[in-house]
C-alpha cells in the first residue's frame, strides 16, 4: 500500500493497527463518538474558537454553559441535559476525555479552562462535512505553483539560475506595467475573488487552530522538564547539560524555527500596517457576498495565540532559573556551614592542644523507652480577649467620609452595550456624546479599563482624540488620548439588556 502522507499525518494511507489505536486513544475520536457530541462541539466552538478565548475561569465558563443548557432544555425538554454545568465541565476535563485542560494560573486559586487540540481537530473534520455551494480550485492551484517555485528557486545556489528566474519575473512585471499604462487593467472576476477569499478564510482559521497544538506540544515538553528537575538526584552539571540541550532543541527544531519566523513577521510594524490595510480592503469587495466578520481582525487573534505560545515557552526558562537559584543557595549554605565547623574545630585544638586519638562505638545494649513513659498532651491555655471598643471623645468633620468618588463600571458597560445594539463598533467620543461624563476624569479612566464579555476595547495609538467635560467647579477640562473603540464580540449585550 502506498503512503501518500504529507509528513504530519493529515492525509495518506494508514494501517489497521494505527486506526485501531486512534479509535481507542484519540481524544478527538472520542469526542465525535460522545453521547453529547453536538452540545460539546457547538459550545466549545462558540467559546474557544469563535471568541478565540485561550483561558477562562471556571465560574465564567460554567455560567455560559448553564445558559446554553437552559436554552436547550427549554427547546428539547427538561430531561435532555439534567446535570449541572460544573459536572459536565469536570467530565470534559477528565483524563479519559481530554477535551478541556483544567489548571490553576499563577496567583489564582480558581481553576481555569482551555480547549485542547482534540477539539480543534474534531471541529475541522465536522466542518468538512458541510455542503458548499461554491468550491474554488484555481486559487489553490496557484498557491501550489507558488510554493513549488519558492522551494525550487529558494534552494538553488547557482547564481545564474537565480538571475534567470529574477529576470523572468521582472519581465512579467514590466509587461503588466505596460498593459496598465495603456489602460488595459486585468481585474479578477467575481468568481476568482470568491475563490481566493474562501481559501484565505479557511487557511487563516486552520492556522489559528494549529497554534493550540503547537502550544500543547511546548506544554508537554515543559511538563517533562519539570518532572525531570523534581526527581533529579545526580550531579547538577549533567542536569544543566540536558536542560539546556532541550531548550536549544526547541528553538532549533523545524517547528520552533517556523513559529519564530511567523512571530517575527507579525511583530513587524510595516507588515502589520500592510496586513491591516489589505484586510480592510478585502472586506469592502462587492464580489464577496459571504464575508467572514472574524477575518477583519484575524491578525489580532494570531498575535494573541502567538503570545500564549511564547508564554508557555518562557515557563521553561523560569523553571530553569528557579532550579539554579535554589540549588546555588543550598550549596552556598552548606559550604558556609562546613567552613564554620572547620574554624570551630581549629580554635578548640589550638586552645587545648592535640587530643589523643580516640573513637566512639555504639552502645552494646539497646535503649528501652516505654510508651507509658511519654508525657500526656497538655492543651495550651487560651488567653482571654477583650473585643470591646470604647467610643472616641474627639470632635471631627465627618463630611470627608462622604466625598469619596466611586465610579460604577457596570453602569458604564451598560451604556456601551446600548450603543452597540445597532452597530458592530462605537468610539469612546460617541459614547460620551450620548452619555456625558458626570464624574470627570475618574469616569473617563474607568471607560478605558472596562472588561466585559460582550465587547472588547481597542486602542489606536496613531490617532489622538480629545474629550472635554465640566468639572465640579464649573471649569472646562480637556483630555487628549489615543482613539478608543468598543467592538462587539458576542450577542451577550442584547441578552443582558432584556
Amino acid at each position: 500500500m502506498r503512503d501518500r502522507s504529507d509528513g504530519d499525518g493529515r492525509w495518506g494511507a494508514v494501517s489497521f493497527d494505527e486506526i485501531e489505536t486512534l479509535r481507542r486513544h484519540s481524544s478527538a475520536w472520542k469526542l465525535l463518538r460522545a453521547d453529547h457530541a453536538p452540545l460539546i462541539l457547538s459550545f466549545l466552538a462558540k467559546v474557544f474558537v469563535e471568541d478565540n478565548i485561550r483561558s477562562i475561569s471556571s465560574s465564567a465558563l460554567a455560567s455560559r454553559l448553564d445558559d446554553e443548557l437552559y436554552a436547550l432544555n427549554e427547546r428539547l425538554g427538561p430531561a435532555t441535559f439534567p446535570r449541572r454545568a460544573t459536572a459536565y465541565l469536570d467530565d470534559w476535563a477528565a483524563p479519559e476525555a481530554g477535551w478541556l485542560r483544567k489548571y490553576y494560573p499563577a496567583g489564582s486559586d480558581e481553576p481555569h479552562f482551555d480547549a485542547t487540540p482534540a477539539v480543534e481537530k474534531a471541529l475541522s473534520w465536522v466542518a468538512t462535512l458541510r455542503s458548499r455551494a461554491f468550491v474554488g480550485t484555481e486559487s489553490r492551484l496557484n498557491t501550489l505553483f507558488d510554493l513549488l517555485r519558492q522551494m525550487v528557486y529558494g534552494a538553488e545556489d547557482d547564481p545564474e539560475v537565480r538571475l534567470a528566474e529574477l529576470r523572468r519575473r521582472r519581465h512579467a512585471i514590466d509587461v503588466e506595467i505596460a498593459e496598465v499604462e495603456k489602460g488595459n487593467v486585468d481585474v479578477l472576476e467575481p468568481a476568482a475573488q470568491r475563490d481566493r477569499y474562501q481559501q484565505f478564510a479557511t487557511t487563516a482559521r486552520e492556522l489559528l487552530a494549529d497554534f493550540r497544538e503547537v502550544e500543547a506540544n511546548f506544554r508537554s515538553l515543559d511538563r517533562a522538564l519539570r518532572e525531570r528537575v523534581a526527581g533529579w538526584s545526580g550531579a547538577k552539571g549533567e542536569l544543566l547539560d540536558e536542560v539546556l540541550g532541550n531548550r536549544h532543541a526547541i528553538a532549533e527544531s523545524d517547528q520552533g524555527k517556523s513559529f519564530q519566523a511567523f512571530y517575527d513577521f507579525l511583530l513587524s510594524p510595516r507588515r502589520q500596517a500592510e496586513l491591516t490595510d489589505l484586510l480592510e480592503r478585502v472586506q469592502q469587495l462587492e464580489a464577496i457576498d459571504d464575508r467572514d466578520p472574524r477575518m477583519r481582525h484575524i491578525h489580532y487573534d494570531w498575535l494573541d495565540a502567538c503570545e500564549r505560545t511564547q508564554a508557555t515557552v518562557r515557563l521553561l526558562s523560569d523553571q530553569l532559573r528557579r532550579f539554579l537559584d535554589d540549588q546555588a543557595w543550598l550549596e552556598n549554605r552548606r559550604v558556609m556551614d562546613l567552613l564554620h565547623s572547620i574554624e570551630s574545630s581549629a580554635m578548640r585544638l589550638r586552645a587545648h592542644g592535640v587530643p589523643p586519638l580516640t573513637f566512639d562505638i555504639d552502645g552494646t545494649t539497646p535503649a528501652v523507652v516505654l510508651p507509658m513513659e511519654r508525657p500526656l498532651y497538655t492543651p495550651a491555655a487560651k488567653a482571654p480577649i477583650d473585643s470591646r471598643v470604647e467610643g472616641g471623645e474627639g470632635d471631627f468633620d465627618p463630611s470627608a467620609l462622604f466625598n469619596q468618588v466611586f465610579v460604577d463600571p457596570t453602569r458604564l458597560s451598560l451604556g456601551v452595550r446600548r450603543c452597540l445594539q445597532q452597530r458592530a463598533q462605537v468610539g469612546l467620543c460617541d459614547v460620551i456624546g450620548e452619555h456625558p461624563l458626570e464624574q470627570g476624569l475618574a469616569e473617563l479612566v474607568t471607560y478605558l479599563s472596562l472588561a466585559d464579555d460582550s465587547f472588547a476595547v481597542v486602542f489606536d495609538e496613531e490617532v489622538r482624540e480629545q474629550v472635554d467635560w465640566i468639572d465640579a467647579d464649573g471649569q472646562e477640562r480637556v483630555a487628549s488620548l489615543p482613539r478608543v473603540t468598543f467592538v462587539r464580540t458576542t450577542d451577550a449585550t442584547e441578552r443582558a439588556l432584556r
